[in-house]
């Protein structure tokens, strides 16, 4: 087996060419992961077998982000994400391959196996993805077909997602600093309409900077709405102040 993966690594150089591309092109990490499904669907399918993709990463503190190549598939991964279980949920778990061979004989996961034949599926494997710390994910492949994926497909499938997993952690490190930039952004204007909306206040009765803050602070708390929310109200209520805008170049 580790002879059929080491193979496999040279037969998918050309896969981290097309992932990096992948990466560069796509806006967020959920268009990434989709383009991946349909991606890595179309890579593994054969003339008389189609194989469908499914891919799911749980990060700290965020939902699962699923994609499938198929609406079909991106149901049965959220299906396994509600219901805690499944092959997909169990190789981010245990970090290890999980075979479903023939659906019809699967005990395991029985709601799940139920689910895979209503969508005319006969076979699965998942695969987890390396993804560092707090994150876990898994590539899942499905076919209509019993007994479609051999040790040589499954070694296969290893390898893809060895590939895969250095490209996704590219992808979540990207929009992990794209969240902190938009939230450092978001931050920045809202401390700009406070001083804003605070400006004002010390204008219009001749109060000191602390006065006026507390003045804004007591509007939030009675009427319960958010401290920028009411600065940005102030703000709107000064004449002229139509034009006034925040702008922060990035």
């Amino acid at each position: 087996m580790a002879h059929a993966e080491a193979a496999n690594d040279e037969v998918f150089t050309d896969v981290a060419l097309h992932l990096q591309d992948l990466v560069l092109d796509s806006p967020d990490v959920d268009q990434f992961l989709q383009d991946l499904a349909s991606y890595a669907a179309g890579r593994f399918s054969s003339p008389g077998r189609e194989i469908f993709c499914g891919v799911a990463v749980e990060r700290h503190k965020k939902a699962t982000a699923i994609a499938g190549s198929d609406p079909c598939i991106r149901i049965l991964d959220q299906f396994q994400d509600k219901d805690g279980d499944g092959p997909g949920v169990t190789a981010m778990r245990t970090s290890d391959t999980v075979l479903v061979a023939d659906v019809s004989q699967e005990k395991r996961w029985p709601a799940y196996a139920s689910a895979l034949s209503r969508e005319g599926l006969s076979s699965a494997v998942s695969v987890p993805l390396a993804l560092g710390e707090d994150i876990r994910g898994a590539l899942s492949l499905y076919c209509g077909q019993l007994q479609a994926f051999s040790s040589e497909d499954i070694a296969a499938a290893r390898a893809f997602s060895g590939q895969v997993s250095k490209s996704l952690r590219l992808a979540l490190r990207i929009g992990k600093l794209q969240d902190t930039r938009d939230s450092m952004s978001e931050a920045m204007k809202s401390r700009t309409v406070i001083d804003l909306a605070t400006g004002a206040i010390m204008a219009q009765s001749h109060c000191s900077q602390h006065q006026a803050f507390s003045v804004l602070l007591q509007a939030s708390n009675t009427r319960n709405m958010k401290l920028k929310d009411v600065a940005a109200t102030v703000v709107a209520s000064i004449p002229g102040s139509s034009g006034i805008s925040t702008y922060f170049d990035e």
